[in-house]
């Protein structure tokens, strides 16, 4: 057979290659409770899908001979593979071989990863563990200098955050441009009590005089409430569902359309729980996320960011197949008023939301913003603003439902009312520059100090403006489309996800 030594070389490269960091250190890493690289990656994708790309790179070690004795693999691999049946790139971050650290490194691998994924269009999927090729004490001694900093490749990473779906999972303990890596992403995810994230960790922050273990320095719960990552997770298997799943609601790449899947569930299936989903009592909480789940595809919402700026749900649907992105009031929380850090979130959505072209079915219950001092320390109103202008300048197709409350600046923030107004009102709809609860005795100041009784009277005044508050005396002046029963939400909004794509293939 032709090339018989150098095919016997190759195959003996790779299963070096294969080992890793060795077998010490891959056991160590089991013993972690983590999985290696390899098996990371083949839990990720389609069963026997991946094909490697650079598995022969790494350090040769060699006798005086010249001849291979021994090989260490860098720390990355990566390679094309099916995810959910359709290509996708993957790169994957090997703790076993020196933690990460760039002295393992070979840079163009992970650059290559990145411009595979953004040239041909592809979904690209990091699974970080460690530096991710950051910075190494021990590497600068041994290069006899210092470098002023720079990131080779990063301006793949950037052109990609407008180019193609781009999930980041935290499988480790992740600092500098690991972390980097993990938060230039749409999606990214961490695992409980397994992931941590930092700047600098535990053993550099002590210079400080700040002594914190991992967790207490950069746990997930802690990323996941402030919003640097987007959830979190029990397993490494959880994460790998979460990424499947969540690709699964997106396009290829940005300029294609996301896939429409078959579904069993009828367009015009009504529920009988919305006729009482929403209390009568305008002072009581009342689950927005029951109702989603009753209007959207059975069994099709998938929740992202769910820790942080609760005011506001954001997630991933389908209405009759067609995925969606759902903007939702959470008035279980802070009575949905919105908080800096829920307007933050509403305006990162609504960006991922037009980046790929998906179209918006925003839920409404929004009182305005938070108020108070801790509210203005957070300036509440500069992120409110950027949320706004966020909305107003989103580009897709966009329904809104008002469930509840819509009061100001904020509640005004539930559409760009200079385009066609796709919008639904419930009976329970409730709106106005400011909530009337909080203006009567303000209003009417004067009367209730004259009246005889005034309590008797603040009654009267409110009982005349609770007939006025009346969403059909808004319906009368045509400045709400329709107030609905809110039994007939699932299927006007499922004919507004068949308008939208006829929308957007005219777009």
């Amino acid at each position: 057979m032709a090339w018989k030594k150098e095919l016997a070389e190759k195959a003996k490269r790779e299963a070096l290659a294969e080992k890793m960091g060795g077998e010490e250190k891959v056991a160590r890493q089991h013993k972690r409770g983590k999985m290696d690289v390899r098996a990371r990656v083949h839990k990720m994708v389609d069963p026997g899908s991946f094909r490697e790309i650079g598995k022969l790179a790494g350090k040769g070690h060699y006798d005086d001979g010249g001849e291979l004795g021994d090989f260490t693999p860098a720390n990355m691999i990566f390679g094309k593979a099916e995810v959910n049946q359709r290509p996708t790139v993957i790169v994957g971050d090997d703790f076993t071989v020196r933690g990460g650290a760039a002295d393992a490194a070979i840079w163009r691998k992970g650059i290559l990863a990145e411009q595979m994924a953004g040239e041909y269009g592809l979904p690209l999927i990091r699974l970080i563990d460690g530096t991710g090729g950051g910075g190494s004490v021990k590497s600068l001694e041994d290069m006899g200098l210092t470098y002023v900093p720079w990131l080779p490749g990063w301006e793949h990473v950037v052109k990609n955050l407008e180019t193609v779906p781009v999930v980041a999972l935290a499988l480790g303990s992740v600092a500098g441009l690991g972390a980097a890596r993990v938060v230039a992403s749409h999606y990214s995810v961490m695992v409980k009590g397994m992931s941590h994230m930092f700047t600098a960790g535990p053993a550099v922050v002590a210079a400080i005089g700040e002594d914190l273990d991992k967790e207490a320095l950069g746990g997930a719960d802690i990323h996941a409430r402030n919003g640097a990552v987007d959830d979190v997770v029990d397993s490494e298997e959880a994460a790998f569902e979460a990424a499947r799943t969540f690709l699964s609601y997106l396009p290829q790449a940005v300029g294609k359309k996301a896939d429409r899947v078959e579904v069993s569930d009828g367009v015009e299936r009504r529920d009988e729980s919305l006729l009482s989903a929403v209390p009568e009592d305008r002072k009581k909480a009342y689950s927005m996320r029951k109702i989603l789940k009753s209007v959207v595809d059975k069994g099709s919402l998938f929740e992202m960011g769910r820790f942080w700026g609760q005011a506001v749900v954001t997630a991933f649907a389908r209405l009759d197949g067609w995925p969606v992105a759902v903007l939702a009031s959470n008035p279980s929380y802070l009575g949905g008023s919105w908080t800096a850090d829920t307007a933050r979130k509403v305006e990162r959505f609504v960006k991922l939301a037009n980046t790929f072209g998906l179209p918006v079915v925003h839920f409404v219950d929004n009182p305005g913003f938070m108020i108070g001092l801790e509210a203005e320390k957070a300036a509440t109103i500069r992120f409110g603003v950027d949320a706004l202008n966020g909305i107003y300048k989103s580009s897709v197709p966009w329904a809104t439902v008002i469930v509840r409350k819509a009061y100001g600046v904020a509640g005004a923030a539930m559409s760009d009312h200079t385009k066609f107004q796709y919008r639904l009102a419930w009976p329970s709809g409730d709106w106005g520059s400011l909530p009337l609860e909080g203006g009567i005795e303000v209003a009417y100041k004067a009367e209730l100090e004259a009246a005889e009784d005034p309590a008797a009277h603040l009654a009267d005044i409110r009982a005349r403006l609770d007939k006025v508050r009346s969403p059909f005396r808004t319906a009368e002046a045509f400045m709400i489309e329709d107030v609905i029963d809110p039994r007939e939400t699932r299927p006007l909004l499922c004919e507004f996800a068949n308008l939208a794509q006829a929308k957007l293939d005219h777009c």
